[in-house]
């Protein structure tokens, strides 16, 4: 089973950015499709961005598109969300999570992070 530990999160102003690190440990991130959520207050988990196995193909929610960016280290065994251009109803916790079959895009997000707090003020 893999560990995921989140950081980089903090309070910004509107504009602003911040890169979020998700490191594992247990296993390597290395041929599993990984991905980012949040959920802000009141509100269910959505999707934010997610990163093929071999990081070749990326999809983002419409929400996020060209200010959000996903990328991976393998080596490093890290996943990054780098966020741009931030607005305040970006504040929310946000979640790194790993798909829980190798060589699979499709298989669901079987391991989580605890999350980690991104607040924008206006």
């Amino acid at each position: 089973q893999v560990q995921l530990v989140e950081s980089g999160g903090g309070l910004v102003q509107a504009g602003d950015s911040l890169r979020l690190s998700c490191a594992a440990s247990g296993r390597t991130f290395g041929g599993y499709a990984v991905g980012w959520f949040r959920q802000a207050p009141g509100k269910e988990r959505e999707f934010v961005a997610a990163l093929s196995w071999n990081g070749g193909a990326s999809a983002y929610a419409e929400s996020v598109k060209g200010r959000f960016t996903i990328s991976r280290d393998n080596v490093k065994n890290t996943v990054f969300l780098q966020m741009n251009s931030l607005k305040p109803e970006d504040t929310a916790v946000y979640y790194c999570a790993v798909r829980s079959i190798r060589f699979n895009n499709n298989a669901d997000f079987g391991s989580w992070g605890q999350g980690t707090q991104v607040t924008v003020s206006s």
